[in-house]
């Protein structure tokens, strides 16, 4: 299953039902699971995991360097790309650097268009589509069933929350809570990404809650921690949790508003 143009380092760990195409590269420390597939000209480096079933198209390069200044070259630092995602064509995905963690991981059935760039210390989750040319900085974390749209550009350590939207061109400077939608440069938020809800299936009352939830952040005069506040005593659902949940945790860059 491996390709005679293909150039594989004797200590990879490549399974037996991995199909490494003409002219890819595979380093010493890279494994690579049942069924994943290496079309052509892909480079797979550095400590790097790839899933099972995963595909990955012509010259995509997965675990290159970090890009990050503080990167020292002969640091320990990996990737990890989760089963039956799809890397299409000259995507890049950099490792991690060290000191900040050391790890750069995407998960399971993402779908990740031409010229998709994942950089340093990234975490994106599962169910993930980054469009063409969208962008993520360093340490920048994608919740599970999130869409990064084309173009856009994600900033350093900004959080997309889980069925998140950024539409396309956007310029994403700060976190953007879960179940929302932002467009625009500068981003504004527009409500919810209810086609993504409601082709997920969630139910009248939980859309009902979060579009309350929503007005209470985006329409009432109250600042993001009195927001907080009234959430806390109106919330019932899950969802409505997991979005009162995002706007309590830590952030660096601040929520979008």
């Amino acid at each position: 299953m491996i390709h005679p143009s293909a150039i594989v380092h004797p200590n990879a760990n490549i399974s037996k039902t991995a199909d490494i195409g003409p002219f890819c590269v595979v380093g010493k420390h890279v494994t690579i699971a049942a069924r994943a597939t290496l079309l052509g000209h892909v480079v797979v480096t550095g400590r790097t995991t790839i899933g099972e079933e995963t595909v990955i198209h012509p010259f995509a390069t997965i675990g290159a360097p970090s890009q990050d200044r503080k990167a020292e070259e002969d640091e320990v630092s990996y990737t990890t790309i989760g089963a039956r995602t799809v890397i299409r064509e000259y995507v890049s995905i950099h490792r991690g650097t060290a000191d900040a963690g050391g790890v750069t991981s995407v998960g399971d059935d993402c779908l990740i268009l031409a010229y998709g760039h994942v950089a340093h210390n990234c975490r994106v989750g599962n169910n993930v589509t980054m469009s063409n040319l969208a962008q993520l900085a360093g340490h920048v974390v994608v919740d599970d069933h999130a869409v990064v749209s084309a173009m856009a550009g994600v900033h350093q350590h900004v959080r997309i929350g889980t069925y998140a939207f950024v539409g396309g061109y956007s310029k994403l400077g700060r976190d953007l809570p879960p179940f929302l939608l932002a467009d625009g440069t500068p981003p504004q938020v527009y409500g919810l990404n209810l086609v993504g809800l409601r082709r997920a299936g969630f139910s009248r009352d939980v859309l009902t809650e979060l579009k309350e939830a929503y007005k209470t952040i985006y329409q009432s005069d109250k600042n993001t921690t009195q927001a907080v506040k009234a959430l806390r005593e109106t919330v019932r659902t899950d969802e409505g949790r997991t979005l009162l949940a995002f706007l309590e945790a830590g952030s660096e860059r601040g929520i979008l508003k």
